[in-house]
């Protein structure tokens, strides 16, 4: 499933997507001007004060993204090797996509033993 991303991607995508749309609605209500001349003026004041809100909720999500990464848990990816921060129980990797779990009940392969004993590695 390479087309699904990390929570946190999803939701930096959708403020994105929310700062393009507000910025198009305030382009689309200055049309307004050119196309009914003295009452466009109205008409391109209220688009713009939606595409202002737009702007205003899309800060605001990432504001909101920002305090959640900064406190999200920080894992190593089992495929790929890269750091990626994981929301809830289970999250994708950033970068290659793998579903990744903090619950071992959910997860496809159980972990295995590991010794408490770690061998030393020689620098040759």
């Amino acid at each position: 499933m390479k087309w699904k991303a990390s929570k946190i991607s999803t939701m930096r995508t959708w403020a994105l997507l929310l700062v393009f749309v507000g910025m198009g609605v305030m382009v689309f209500g200055t049309s307004g001007i050119l196309m009914f001349g003295e009452v466009g003026k109205i008409i391109a004041a209220v688009f713009m004060v939606l595409g202002i809100i737009s702007c205003f909720i899309s800060m605001g999500m990432y504001f909101y993204i920002g305090m959640l990464s900064t406190s999200a848990p920080v894992l190593e990816c089992p495929e790929c090797g890269k750091r990626t921060k994981v929301l809830g129980t289970t999250d994708r990797c950033m970068y290659c996509h793998t579903i990744l779990t903090w619950d071992p009940e959910q997860a496809t392969e159980k972990p295995a033993e590991t010794s408490k004993e770690v061998p030393l590695q020689s620098q040759t």
